[in-house]
């Protein structure tokens, strides 16, 4: 399938977060969190260094456990592929609070930039929408980003799903800090909570 996207993933991704005020944002292994970190790092951030295909289902959590706060899930597809479960249980959980967008290359850029199912037809955005999400869709022009980063920021009435078609690059890494205890400290302070 023809990759259909002129995207490039750090626009996009700045243009997604520009005016993200408070909202919390759990990135996914590799690439996201180089994207998210490439804007700016920010005590809202939680960077995963591991936990592949868990984005979504880390930011459920988050969501349920602070309900007044808007979360995003950055992923991409490879790692959103991997966690096709979380949709099903993040669509019966139905949060108000949670977004996932997917960063979709439509290859595994951590493992050899091979195709992914994305570029092979599955539609992650189908996918949500079987599962009872409150809205999908995809996005391929960064005026359309910019579309929903608006829309990402109005109250929900159940979870949502986007997938933004970026070109297959890898640019290079904007590396936040990798010591999970201190990442995880320093977003527990953001919340308001001791250090554990």
């Amino acid at each position: 399938m023809p990759m259909q996207a002129q995207l490039d993933r750090r626009a996009a991704v700045a243009a997604l977060l520009k005016d993200r005020k408070d909202t919390l944002v759990v990135s996914g292994l590799g690439s996201p969190t180089y994207d998210l970190h490439s804007v700016g790092d920010h005590d809202g951030n939680f960077y995963l260094w591991g936990a592949m295909g868990g984005a979504a289902l880390i930011a459920l959590g988050l969501a349920q456990a602070q309900p007044g706060k808007r979360v995003l899930a950055l992923t991409g597809d490879g790692e959103q592929l991997m966690g096709l479960g979380g949709v099903a249980t993040i669509g019966v959980a139905r949060p108000r609070n949670l977004d996932i967008v997917v960063i979709d290359n439509q290859h595994f850029g951590e493992t050899g930039m091979q195709a992914s199912h994305t570029g092979r037809g599955v539609d992650l955005t189908a996918i949500a929408a079987a599962c009872g999400f409150a809205a999908t869709g995809t996005v391929r022009t960064l005026e359309e980003v910019q579309h929903l980063a608006a829309q990402i920021a109005e109250p929900a009435d159940g979870p949502r799903l986007f997938v933004i078609k970026v070109l297959a690059e890898n640019p290079p890494r904007s590396l936040p800090s990798r010591d999970a205890v201190f990442i995880k400290n320093r977003f527990r302070a953001h919340l308001g909570f001791a250090a554990a």
